[in-house]
């Protein structure tokens, strides 16, 4: 990570980098996960805020919470990701740019699905076999090894749907994919072909969210009567990326 070096040494570039991989964290979590102490932690959190390269929410609860203040969460921000290397960006933009002037949008779709074509290739194999919950994470495996820092679980039981979620906690791409969210676009059409399934893109980086979020539809659990209303409120679930723990898991 660039421009995250200090008296700290490398060990703030790795808090961030967690908290990149991690999605919403606390500070408690990054702690234990890093083997620093609560006061060496905060030292390192409060000098990544003040460079403006994480920021603090509030985490958002699903059903009863007890008592007491909800807990705090870091995430990181646009400034903070951008720390990261995003290889070529502006050449790539401007590329797709001049593509859009001189050949129209359908020529960028175009584009962005012979680009991810060559990703679908090289993971069809890993995720070929097994249960759908298998091939998810085989697929966030894959994905992880390609830079996206990807995890995978069960996803949240709504109006009768049931499937598994895709997490993407990096995009090597984001700022491109900011302008032309065809790639965006392709990437998800590659996902559903790969696992066979309906798949449905709730949040993007590139949008502004925290997490690239996949809903993958388990069709041999959606109940009937969960069919015709499943899609709806699974997107209205995914709005908000603070749905997610520091494990990568979710809150209930």
């Amino acid at each position: 990570m660039k421009n995250v070096r200090s008296a700290d040494g490398p060990t703030r570039g790795q808090v961030a980098r967690l908290i990149l991989e991690l999605g919403p964290s606390t500070a408690a979590t990054l702690g234990s996960r890093l083997g620093l102490t609560p006061a060496a932690i905060r030292r390192h959190l409060d000098n990544l805020l003040a460079e403006g390269l994480i920021e603090t929410r509030t985490a958002r609860a699903y059903g009863n919470r007890g008592r007491g203040r909800p807990a705090k969460v870091f995430v990181i921000t646009d400034a903070g990701r951008s720390a990261f290397e995003h290889t070529y960006d502006d050449l790539a933009t401007d590329a797709l740019r001049f593509i859009a002037e001189t050949a129209g949008p359908e020529a960028v779709s175009q584009f962005a699905r012979r680009q991810v074509a060559d990703l679908e290739r090289r993971y069809a194999p890993a995720v070929a076999h097994g249960d759908l919950a298998a091939r998810v994470q085989a697929l966030a495996g894959a994905l992880s090894a390609d830079g996206y820092a990807a995890s995978a679980g069960p996803a949240p039981a709504v109006a009768g749907s049931a499937g598994e979620q895709l997490c993407q906690h990096h995009c090597p791409v984001a700022h491109v994919a900011a302008e032309f969210p065809e790639l965006c676009e392709a990437e998800t059409e590659a996902f559903g072909r790969l696992l066979g399934t309906p798949v449905q893109r709730l949040a993007t980086i590139a949008h502004g969210d925290g997490i690239c979020t996949t809903h993958v539809t388990d069709v041999s659990r959606v109940t009937a009567a969960g069919k015709a209303s499943a899609a709806e409120s699974v997107v209205q679930q995914g709005k908000s990326t603070e749905i997610f723990t520091e494990s990568g898991g979710l809150l209930t």
